[in-house]
């Protein structure tokens, strides 16, 4: 096989081509996490009644000594008490409970199964992903530019797709700078 740019961006896209797909779906979930999150998602709910000390009183022990009563075993993210509700937030559990009636509810979520872990590709921070990611942007950068040799005459990148290519990178700067 000859060394060519097409060659070259077309071998790589191939291999490269199921992590782009996963990658895409992982942002996009990450995107819109507060309306469906895959990696956690309402395995079990049920209902709880949590004799309360005064609010003054609640604690991170308290909220330890009660979760482990209710047979929560997991990490403790945070709690608080706003507006007569109490929320404790645990890696995979929530829990909400009316200050007023002591009445509450208990959520258990689980990872949906491959969707969860595609999510996992932007939020992966351990060694081996990172040279691996550090690679995969090399890539992505071979694969756009051998692209921009790829097409000859009217429809070349040096006539017609720079100007796409510059359009490419203003988009999403005029979102970062003008609407956040």
């Amino acid at each position: 096989m000859k060394l060519t740019a097409r060659n070259t961006h077309r071998d790589l896209a191939y291999f490269y081509l199921g992590l782009i797909i996963a990658f895409s779906f992982s942002g996009i979930f990450l995107n819109h996490r507060q309306q469906w999150n895959p990696r956690k998602y309402t395995y079990e709910s049920r209902d709880v009644h949590v004799s309360l000390p005064a609010p003054d009183s609640i604690n991170e022990a308290f909220v330890k000594t009660w979760a482990k009563s209710q047979g929560i075993d997991d990490n403790l993210r945070r709690f608080s008490v706003d507006k007569g509700v109490l929320k404790i937030s645990f890696l995979m559990h929530d829990v909400t409970v009316d200050m007023s009636t002591g009445k509450g509810q208990v959520e258990h979520y689980r990872t949906t199964p491959v969707l969860g872990q595609m999510t996992q590709l932007h939020l992966d921070t351990s060694q081996w992903w990172i040279y691996y990611s550090d690679v995969f942007g090399l890539a992505m950068l071979t694969i756009a530019i051998t692209g921009m040799f790829i097409q000859k005459g009217e429809n070349s990148f040096w006539r017609r797709g720079w100007k796409l290519a510059l359009a490419g990178i203003v988009f999403p700067l005029i979102f970062l700078f003008l609407l956040s």
